[in-house]
């Protein structure tokens, strides 16, 4: 991985992190679990989806990075790196992911939920620090934009985020909280 991109995903990274913490930073319970409709998720079902989609998305780097390099596909994730960081983050297309990374509660105490939101994230934060492998030449579809490579990937985790933190700023803004309550619109 070059500096640059090392650097850029590294950005990413932190910059969701950061903006998920303040997003959710005095949150009372009642705000934390309010859903604007049944089939809306709550503040706490988006932590829970980024939590599942980041451990998804590590465990198989580290599983791809053990097979062979396959620059044969480079073709087919050509160009990505622009369209992760532009249509993941925006929230005017909507998708629904696979059944495995739905939100099920999986952590109901919140404080639990952000420890497991900054496990993930540290581990993310780790890998892409320190790895020196052919991120490249190792590829994994996306459900919905295809081939991408494993730095791909990497980009994918913090915007990703960026897209649920927005989606959270959606549901809270759905409401008036009062004043001070922390909510963000």
């Amino acid at each position: 991985m070059q500096a640059a991109e090392r650097d850029l995903a590294l950005q990413h990274l932190h910059d969701s992190r950061r903006r998920l913490l303040e997003t959710v930073s005095g949150l009372s319970p009642e705000q934390r679990s309010y859903k604007p409709t049944e089939d809306c998720w709550s503040v706490a079902d988006c932590v829970e989806h980024i939590i599942v989609v980041e451990h998804f998305v590590l465990d198989s780097v580290d599983r791809i990075l053990q097979s062979a390099p396959e620059p044969e596909k480079q073709a087919e994730a050509a160009g990505k790196d622009q369209v992760i960081q532009q249509r993941v983050p925006a929230r005017n297309i909507r998708v629904k992911g696979p059944e495995a990374v739905m939100p099920t509660g999986r952590w109901p105490e919140f404080a639990t939920l952000l420890d497991q939101f900054e496990a993930a994230r540290n581990r993310s934060i780790q890998f892409t620090s320190s790895t020196e492998a052919d991120l490249r030449n190792h590829f994994f579809p996306h459900p919905f934009l295809g081939q991408f490579d494993c730095y791909q990937w990497l980009l994918f985790i913090g915007t990703h985020c960026e897209r649920h933190v927005r989606q959270m700023e959606e549901v809270l803004g759905t409401r008036d909280w009062g004043r001070g309550t922390g909510a963000a619109s």
